[in-house]
């Protein structure tokens, strides 16, 4: 993965952040945390080129947000996802309704995207399994 120079007042903005998730961003973290979606990694709240984003999937280059009433009219949103698309990333947003009221379609959506198999999974876990026993005979 690449780094990119996260300013001091950013890295402080986004663990303020993490420590104050909505009710929706709070549902979706707790379906996608801890590899629990497919065996995939995701980081909340992490800086990436100058943006806080809300999830960020690092190996598939996914970053998900989720998005309340005042992103509807938000001119900034388009300017901010094209410039992470320039970086390689794709962007996928959500209503918090939408998380709130059908969270298993939301993650459908992200593994299906994402072109992820349960194969995948299973081998993500065993490569887990074997780390973990490998550090803790």
């Amino acid at each position: 993965m690449s780094h990119y120079p996260v300013p001091p007042a950013n890295r402080r903005n986004a663990r303020k952040m993490r420590k104050a998730l909505t009710e929706p961003e709070l549902k979706l973290w707790n379906e996608i945390r801890a590899h629990r979606l497919m065996g995939t990694s995701f980081r909340r709240q992490m800086p990436i080129a100058g943006y806080i984003v809300d999830f960020a999937c690092p190996q598939h280059q996914i970053i998900v947000e989720v998005d309340g009433a005042q992103h509807a009219e938000l001119a900034t949103d388009p300017v901010r996802d094209r410039m992470l698309q320039e970086l390689g990333w794709t962007v996928l947003r959500f209503w918090n309704d939408d998380v709130l009221r059908d969270i298993d379609g939301v993650c459908s959506h992200i593994v299906a995207f994402a072109g992820l198999t349960q194969a995948d999974a299973d081998r993500q876990v065993a490569g887990a399994s074997f780390a973990y026993e490998e550090h803790h005979p």
